[in-house]
């Protein structure tokens, strides 16, 4: 099972993460990417897919565009994980 962050593990986990934000309301991280096209935004969404179905995680998100919001949040343990912070890193790279 996997278990939810909490206390210093999770402050230092959140610490790794540039520009990923704590959502208001929710146990959860979002964060925001601009692309020049919708063609390349598409990649990226398609990029992110592939690796989230290797972890058997998927992320919640939306499009518009050009602009991708991605929110991560582990379902099974009623909020954010270590599975949420090793997604989002990925997904960084992804980006770099």
């Amino acid at each position: 099972m996997v278990e939810k962050l909490a206390g210093s593990a999770r402050t230092e986990a959140l610490k790794g993460l540039a520009g990923w934000a704590e959502v208001a309301g929710r146990d959860a991280i979002k964060k925001s990417f601009q692309f020049p096209t919708f063609a390349d935004a598409w990649g990226f969404m398609s990029k992110v897919a592939l690796a989230a179905e290797k972890m058997d995680h998927h992320p919640e998100w939306f499009n518009v565009y050009n602009k991708v919001e991605i929110t991560l949040s582990t379902h099974d343990a009623g909020g954010l994980s270590r599975r949420d912070i090793d997604l989002a890193k990925i997904i960084d790279k992804l980006t770099s």
